[in-house]
This record gives C-alpha cells, sequence and structure tokens, in this order.
C-alpha cells in the first residue's frame, strides 16, 4: 500500500492507493494529526510520497521516515512528464502533480488542468508530454479577503453556493457577483485562449473548489477533485521503477 499526501495552504489530503486505485481519501488539519492517526500501521504503507507548498516540514518527513520509505516530490524529482518550465526551480509541487495527473489520465494529448483551490492554476502539458507551465490567479477565498482587506467599508463574505445572478442589487450581491462569476468568467476566458491554440484540447478541473465551479462552467471539462493525489501516485510509481 503507498500513501500519497498532499500538503496544502490550507489542509492536508491524504490518500491510499494500491497500484494504481486510491482505495481511501482523508483530509487532516495539520501534519501531527495525520502522524497521531496511525494511518501507516494500519493500512500496511511500504511507500509514501509528499507534495507539499509549505516549508518547514522537516520534523513531520523525519517522523514518517522512521516508519516507511518516503520520497519528498520537487520539481528536481524524476517525473513521468518531461518539465520545460523555464524557472523549474520555483514550480509548485502541486501544479506539476496536477499536471501529471491529467497527462495520466490522457496521455499525447494537449491538456489544461485548472487547479481552482486557494490559488487558481492553470498548468498546460502538450501532445509530447511536457509540461510547459501556464498562469496562477487568486481563488475564491482570497478574492473576498482582498476585497475587505483593501477597501474601508467593504465586509468580508464568502462563497454562496446559490447565487447566481449577474446583476447585483446590494453590496453583498455586488460582490458575490464580482468574485463569483468573474472567477468562472476567467477560467472560461482562459479555455477559450488554449482551444484557439489546441484544437484537441483536454480541460480538467481539480481543486478544493472543484464542485463550485463544475456546476457554473459552460465548457466541457473534467472534473476530479483527486487529480492531483493521482499524479503524486503516478510520480511515485515512475521512481519506484527506476530504482
Amino acid at each position: 500500500m503507498k500513501l500519497i499526501i498532499d500538503i496544502g495552504n490550507t489542509r492536508i489530503k491524504a490518500a491510499i492507493f494500491q497500484q494504481k486505485e486510491q482505495l481511501h481519501f482523508f483530509v487532516f488539519a495539520s501534519t501531527a494529526e495525520l502522524l497521531g492517526s496511525g494511518i501507516i500501521q494500519k493500512y500496511g504503507i511500504s511507500h509514501c510520497i509528499i507534495g507539499t507548498v509549505v516549508n518547514e516540514i522537516d520534523d513531520f518527513i523525519a517522523a514518517l521516515k522512521s516508519q516507511t520509505s518516503v520520497l519528498l516530490f520537487s520539481a528536481q524529482t524524476p517525473c513521468p512528464v518531461k518539465n520545460e518550465y523555464k524557472s523549474a526551480h520555483t514550480l509548485g509541487s502541486d501544479r506539476l502533480a496536477a499536471a501529471v495527473g491529467g497527462n495520466f489520465l490522457e496521455p499525447n494529448t494537449d491538456i489544461l488542468v485548472i487547479d481552482a483551490g486557494t490559488c487558481i492554476k492553470y498548468n498546460f502539458v502538450n501532445a509530447r508530454n511536457q509540461y510547459i507551465g501556464g498562469a496562477i490567479s487568486p481563488g475564491l477565498n482570497m478574492r473576498f479577503k482582498a476585497l475587505h482587506t483593501f477597501t474601508a467599508r467593504l465586509p468580508l463574505l464568502e462563497a454562496d453556493e446559490n447565487f447566481d445572478r449577474l446583476i447585483g442589487t446590494n453590496s453583498n450581491e455586488s460582490i458575490l457577483s464580482g468574485v463569483e462569476l468573474g472567477a468562472v468568467l476567467e477560467i472560461e476566458g482562459f479555455i477559450d485562449r488554449y482551444e484557439r491554440d489546441f484544437n484537441n484540447l483536454k480541460v480538467f478541473l481539480t481543486g478544493g473548489d472543484t464542485v463550485f465551479f463544475a456546476k457554473r462552467l459552460k465548457k466541457r471539462i473534467f472534473a476530479d477533485q483527486f487529480l492531483l493525489l493521482k499524479g503524486l501516485n503516478e510520480i511515485l510509481d515512475y521512481n519506484l521503477s527506476i530504482k
């Protein structure tokens, strides 16, 4: 059994894989909670991979290494997709792992992986299985917080699953329209631009806000909130195969 860990900006996601199959999924609030869960002993974990966008997890890694084999994924880790990003050392592991997950599902195809979480990240892999790059913009919560933080009177709101109006008739509705519809139109605009250049483009949507956007986007997309974890699993398998 393999333990796949994605340490994001707001939460820790983990999954148990047997070969290519995801058997279990977990969400933890902290590394201490994950360690205290006894997950390694319970599932007989033989190998583990960690993808992280945060620093200072050395103690956590050391604790895991005392219990199982651990691979810390970075842009320098051997990968089944060729990394052509010009500043590879600055590339977030989450971006590359999500791209690998999309490439695993649609190899030898131009793909755009949209990871909608704390940030909205656009990641492009071409039909030659090369990761080229993409774009990063603020996610939903970051947009709400920015409006509140950098103005004197606008309230701090959260995403409303039931709001779908174009025209806000009060301040709260105007914020919801601007943030939610603005993000939807941004994503659709990016897809339009990619489709203009790549005729047979496949588009994947993943991340914490997958469900929110999947209901609103008019474009043909493949929604998979576990895409990043699947990518990390592929990267782990690739490294085990070349040992």
